[in-house]
């Protein structure tokens, strides 16, 4: 597939066929895209947990579901990916990079980032993951774990305090599902969201 078709056809799939497993082999295809995406430094803070047993997906739902969000429709749907992936940004690779002799910032002063790359990166890496399922012909949503349900995630997959989730990924084959009523906005075009010379212009 031409990468400007997977970008055309990328979208947040809700649902999912839970009758038809991902190859692991493709799982771990789209982990290998997700190595490439760029990194400040090089740093490559980033790592992946990949769960696709049934109890160690009901775990994670377990964990990061609110209460109140435990009878709705997507949770029904989200919960029926055969694969969800967590990318977690690691600070301390790069404050570290940052800190070596061809960077030169010893004092490891977080102040010194405008933003924090570490996440940024993070993302970048997901993002080539959800191409790379559209490629692949499967379906990929990336959401939020909400703060509150942080401590218990961490506590069920035994998560480092020094890495950070900064969303999760359920990737599998797609069933059909109602598109988000956010759609209705619209999909702004670039040359309203782009400005040429001098912001405003």
């Amino acid at each position: 597939m031409e990468l400007s078709e997977a970008i055309r056809r990328r979208r947040m799939v809700r649902n999912y066929d839970a009758s038809r497993p991902v190859d692991p082999a493709v799982i771990d295809k789209l982990l290998g895209y997700a190595t490439h995406a760029p990194s400040a430094g090089f740093s490559q803070g980033w790592e992946f947990l990949v769960l696709t047993s049934d109890e160690d997906r009901a775990r994670f739902w377990a964990a990061t579901s609110p209460p109140d969000t435990a009878t709705t429709s997507w949770l029904d749907g989200m919960s029926q990916a055969p694969v969800i992936v967590v990318p977690h940004s690691h600070r301390d690779a790069y404050l570290s990079r940052y800190a070596e002799p061809d960077k030169g910032w010893t004092d490891r002063d977080e102040a010194r980032w405008p933003v924090p790359y570490w996440h940024i990166d993070t993302g970048m890496a997901s993002l080539l993951v959800l191409l790379g399922a559209v490629d692949e012909g499967l379906g990929a949503c990336f959401f939020g774990i909400p703060p509150a349900s942080d401590a218990a995630y961490r506590a069920a997959f035994g998560v480092p305090p020094e890495y950070t989730p900064i969303g999760a990924m359920t990737i599998g084959y797609r069933a059909p599902d109602v598109k988000s009523p956010s759609l209705k906005r619209g999909r702004r075009e670039s040359g309203t969201v782009t400005h040429r010379g001098r912001w405003g212009s």
